[in-house]
């Protein structure tokens, strides 16, 4: 289960692998609807044809445009998001945003269990 791909964006990192993708955005960035444009380009170059799920590992701050995720449902094969934030602050910004996804969305506390929830959620 080695990294397959590395994308280093103005606002973000995106690590691929076989069934997530792990995402860290940069510390300031400021995050809008218009970002998917760039994810599903992502998502359907390497999992086209295949379920994926979305890891957000928050060790920076950062903001986002809540309805970021009313675009990012529509990414077909994106199943699910899992957060896993750093501070208190940071996790309450992540309970506040998971009333705007509509599919799964959990929140961790370690990337290590985060990665087991997506393999978990991709195989089902």
């Amino acid at each position: 289960m080695g990294m397959l791909h590395y994308y280093n964006f103005p606002e973000t990192e995106m690590f691929v692998f076989d069934e997530f993708l792990i995402c860290q955005i940069r510390e300031g960035a400021e995050i809008h609807p218009e970002y998917n444009e760039k994810l599903n380009k992502v998502i359907q170059k390497h999992f086209t044809g295949k379920n994926m799920v979305y890891i957000s590992n928050r060790v920076n701050s950062y903001s986002v445009n809540p309805l970021t995720y009313v675009e990012t449902e529509r990414i077909p094969n994106l199943i699910a998001i899992a957060m896993i934030p750093e501070t208190e602050l940071m996790k309450k910004n992540a309970e506040f945003e998971r009333d705007f996804f509509d599919k799964p969305y959990e929140i961790f506390d370690s990337l290590s269990k985060a990665i087991q929830w997506a393999h978990t959620i991709v195989k089902d």
